[in-house]
């Protein structure tokens, strides 16, 4: 069975890159849904390309985090320095994920001042840098720095 944390993280994290290249496609309505702020649906809507290069790239980091986690249990070649980088990017999904508590806690005080996807968007980072971060513990002694 193998790492099953690390391997659940690097699939959400290519399933979290795929909804972004389908954002691109989607355009501004998808920039608009998923909080991506008014002035990058405006730009998208107006044909700008500089929306789709952002969000293309965020896509291809988070491409990177699940080939990471792949490579932390050993599905495709070692990529250096996986535990260092592991460690990085549990961090920042966890980071981004506890969020969700102040926006729980603002959506129970006033129901309209945060959306209940956007809690959704954070409880799934926070979830996905737990994955990352119970693999990366599993696996800490045979994720050599070097490959």
């Amino acid at each position: 069975m193998g790492n099953i944390f690390l391997k659940i993280g690097g699939v959400l994290s290519f399933a979290v890159a795929f909804l972004h290249i389908a954002i691109i496609f989607i355009g501004a309505p998808g920039y608009r849904y998923f909080g991506a702020g008014e002035n990058m649906a405006r730009l998208a809507a107006s044909g700008s390309l500089m929306p789709a290069v952002i969000t293309c790239g965020i896509a291809i980091v988070l491409a990177l985090c699940g080939f990471y986690a792949f490579s932390g249990v050993r599905m495709i070649r070692p990529l250096p320095p996986r535990k260092i980088v592991l460690s990085l990017i549990s961090a920042v999904y966890i980071l981004r994920g506890v969020s969700v508590f102040p926006q729980i806690f603002f959506k129970l005080k006033m129901p309209d001042a945060v959306s209940s996807r956007f809690i959704a968007f954070s409880a799934a980072a926070l979830l996905i840098g737990i994955f990352y971060l119970m693999g990366t513990i599993k696996n800490w002694k045979i994720l050599r720095t070097r490959g």
